[in-house]
């Protein structure tokens, strides 16, 4: 008897041992049976592993592909095995003793795309392994399946030719059964449907939907109903047809709901099922905000309004109606999520001050109305207080006469004339010694802006582009230059493209006004100057300048070309072209000019590193926030589907290449600059070609391969580079190593200031195959979306 203490002592550490749950797997480096490199785990070794090695998380987070056979311990994948391995796309497991695979086994591989399990001892495997899963092949050959319901989503993957013609069999007492011939009784996918107790439903009445299901073996049945804001409670019942029924009770119904897609979900072994219906509530129409003018493209008022039935919408002005033009006009912002809120914007093209006022939105259904005003206030008038206007003593008419009558003498009128006359032969005079002196200086001085000059006093920095000929040879004539289509007047040179007849603006040298340079690139040099007669609304507007440095046969035909095409592009997001100036050397390009400079710099400028770089000279707005970046973001992918739209691949978007204005307007546009200010973006092949290689895609950089796909792509690398605040993508490795993790299929990290859902954005930009990536239709849809209802970030890093 004494001895049996002495034994409870020693098998107490072993109970405790087999009682202690299962630890989460320690993080360590490369198993010794396995090699292990940057994008890549093998594990050839035999009987070297258990399970999946967990490795350390900088080193998993790489890993795509993971190759493991001949493992005889190792029998189960479990639900934290991979829970690293977020970048994996291809998972082999072969010729080991595998028997179980959790259900939620895969649940943070959301990229993987290659199974094979073949030859392992897997008996059961249910379809909620790989349901969400964007699986391009599954390999399950030789594996002794036992037949049962649990394998009739195989047996629809067999029969569809998901399985690349594997003839799968199972096991059904001890014989062999292809899956083509399998009968399974009592086994069927769930078959759903929804009935309602009305169609449309008042504000504030009760609705009742029964979701009835159908299906063998046992069912699990559910409502989603998390994003309800409706008072409800469920009830389950069986039918008199051994039916299953699940009602859903909705109490005192709430607008918020209205459009609102109802989802009944079911599921058995067979597989899952499920019936969406959606919610029509009737309410009074009201305005949820409506909000004073603000510069966008045009002036907008942003609105939005809830109704249902749809409301109808009109305007009045300083309480008269608003009759809309072209140039006034309402337009609806496309919103594609559930819900009936209906988002817009009163637009005004160029208002003056004659458009200042209030402006009542009125909004009516047949359940009601309501109204709101906003303010407009566009620009001062300009002729209050007038220079020219003669003021007059308070309290004196100015009508009244003085109290000495004025008789008119001829002598003193015959005075006036004589010095009218004078005056005109001094003034005569006096212009033509100006004329001799200017044309004497500029006759023997050479044109030349010199870094010296153009830094001086604004002032002093008109200088003429007329005299720009870069030496003392006259302005060549249209036959000279060889650009025959360029017409002196009318002020339009013409060119047949796309079926149109597209005419390019001719400016006059003399209308333009040299302020001073802003860069400089292969083609010449970008200057900042002042235009007049380019817009009957202004007298003299801000341009940008882009003159052709080296003007032979052929320069000139691509700066025709050039110039013909950007004629085409009109957009509110492409850098606007006003035209070309030839009448002499060299030729000019006129570009609007956007005051903030390249969105890369303004993105490192109002970031959170802005004092330690040269750009927090600039004025600051203080760091970005969330709904502007996204208001950026939106502002390209709507420049973008223009482009697709014509066809246009740009083959070098990226936050150099964009421009801002005031306003945080953003327009796509590259003034060839920033191949010389950003040499670091590009990648030199084959002596002088450059190029980007960080914003291309794998068949860019292996076969130069440019389509409306590629361009996606970048604008997936430029979303990151908004949300990372101008840092250059893949900043920590060189050119080379940057190309090995593109065409390995690596994709750049989520940023830390990016919510998720503009991370899933991107990741559906860099899709490997081009046909798989996202249309930028739909990318700039969803932007729209977020800009207007941002999601709620938590930066938990900071």
């Amino acid at each position: 008897m004494a001895m049996a203490p002495r034994a409870l002592a020693l098998l107490l550490p072993l109970v405790l041992i087999l009682l202690s749950p299962a630890p989460t797997p320690t993080l360590g480096g490369c198993p010794s049976a396995c090699r292990c490199s940057f994008a890549m785990l093998q594990c050839l070794e035999p009987n070297g592993i258990t399970s999946i090695p967990p490795l350390a998380l900088q080193e998993s987070e790489n890993v795509t592909e993971i190759y493991i056979e001949n493992q005889t311990g190792l029998e189960n994948i479990t639900e934290v095995d991979l829970i690293f391995y977020r970048e994996l796309k291809n998972l082999t497991v072969t010729f080991c003793k595998l028997r179980f695979i959790s259900a939620y086994a895969f649940q943070n591989n959301l990229k993987l795309q290659y199974v094979n399990l073949a030859s392992n001892s897997l008996e059961h495997i249910s379809w909620k392994v790989f349901h969400f899963l964007p699986l391009l092949n599954l390999v399950l050959r030789d594996n002794p399946l036992i037949c049962s319901c649990e394998l009739y989503w195989l047996k629809q993957w067999q029969e569809r030719g998901d399985l690349d013609n594997q003839m799968l069999s199972c096991l059904s007492d001890g014989e062999k059964i292809s899956l083509f011939n399998l009968m399974i009784e009592n086994c069927s996918l769930p078959e759903v449907k929804i009935t309602a107790s009305q169609d449309k439903i008042l504000e504030g009445g009760n609705l009742t939907f029964v979701c009835e299901v159908e299906g063998s073996p046992t069912l699990t049945v559910r409502w989603q109903t998390e994003a309800l804001h409706s008072h409800f409670f469920t009830k389950l019942q069986e039918s008199r047809d051994s039916a299953l029924e699940l009602v859903l009770y909705l109490t005192n119904v709430s607008s918020k709901d209205n459009l609102h897609n109802l989802t009944c979900e079911a599921e058995n072994q067979a597989g899952p099922g499920e019936r969406m219906v959606q919610l029509d509530i009737e309410f009074p129409v009201r305005i949820i905000f409506l909000n004073n003018a603000v510069p966008q493209h045009h002036w907008c008022f942003p609105f939005a309004v809830d109704g249902n039935p749809e409301p109808n919408i009109t305007w009045l002005y300083n309480g008269k109606k608003l009759n809309e033009t072209r140039y006034i006009y309402t337009q609806p912002i496309v919103d594609s999520g559930d819900g009936s809120e209906k988002h817009g914007c009163l637009f005004l093209d160029k208002p003056t001050h004659v458009n200042n006022g209030n402006y009542t939105l009125i909004v009516e259904n047949k359940l009601g109305r309501d109204e709101a005003t906003a303010l407009g206030f566009f620009m001062h008038n300009p002729f209050d207080n007038f220079e020219g206007v003669i003021p007059y003593v308070v309290g004196q008419s100015p009508t009244n006469k003085s109290d000495m009558d004025v008789t008119e003498n001829p002598e003193s009128r015959m005075y006036l004339v004589y010095v009218a006359v004078g005056l005109g032969v001094f003034a005569c005079k006096l212009l033509l010694i100006m004329v001799l002196v200017v044309y004497k200086c500029g006759h023997h001085s050479k044109f030349g802006i010199h870094r010296s000059s153009v830094l001086g006093k604004e002032d002093d920095l008109a200088v003429s582009l007329r005299f720009m000929n870069f030496g003392t040879s006259p302005p060549s004539s249209d036959e000279d230059s060889g650009l025959s289509s360029f017409v002196e007047n009318p002020q339009y040179f013409c060119s047949i493209i796309k079926d149109k007849d597209m005419c390019v603006q001719h400016i006059k040298r003399q209308d333009i006004v040299l302020k001073w340079e802003l860069g400089e690139g292969a083609f010449g040099k970008v200057y900042l100057a002042e235009c007049a007669n380019l817009s009957p609304d202004n007298d003299k507007m801000l341009v940008a300048i882009k003159t052709l440095k080296d003007a032979n046969e052929s320069t000139r035909q691509d700066f025709q070309r050039e110039a013909e095409l950007l004629t085409v592009l009109q957009h509110q997001h492409i850098v606007r072209f006003y035209g070309v100036c030839t009448d002499g050397e060299p030729l000019a390009m006129v570009f609007e000019y956007m005051r903030h400079g390249d969105l890369n710099r303004f993105l490192r400028a109002h970031g959170p590193d802005a004092h330690i770089l040269d750009e927090s000279k600039m004025p600051p707005l203080g760091e970005l926030t969330l709904p502007q970046m996204l208001h950026i973001a939106a502002q390209i992918a709507s420049g973008m589907v223009y482009l697709a739209s014509l066809h246009f691949v740009h083959r070098d978007l990226a936050t150099r290449n964009c421009l801002v204005g005031e306003g945080l307007v953003v327009k796509i546009g590259d003034f060839g600059m920033s191949r010389d200010i950003y040499s670091t973006d590009y990648y030199r092949v084959g002596g002088r070609t450059m190029l980007p290689i960080r914003w291309m895609p794998p068949e860019s950089i292996m076969y130069r391969k440019f389509t409306t796909e590629s361009d996606i792509w970048s604008f997936g690398v430029v979303l990151w580079e908004i949300f990372t605040y101008g840092k250059q993508p893949w900043y920590q490795l060189s050119n080379s190593e940057a190309i090995e993790c593109i065409t390995q299929g690596r994709e750049l990290e989520r940023p830390r200031t990016c919510p998720k859902e503009v991370y899933l954005l991107m990741q559906g930009c860099w899709q490997r195959e081009p046909q798989q990536r996202m249309v930028m239709k739909d990318i700039h849809s969803r932007l729209l979306a977020l800009v207007k209802n941002p999601p709620v970030y938590l930066d938990i890093l900071g």
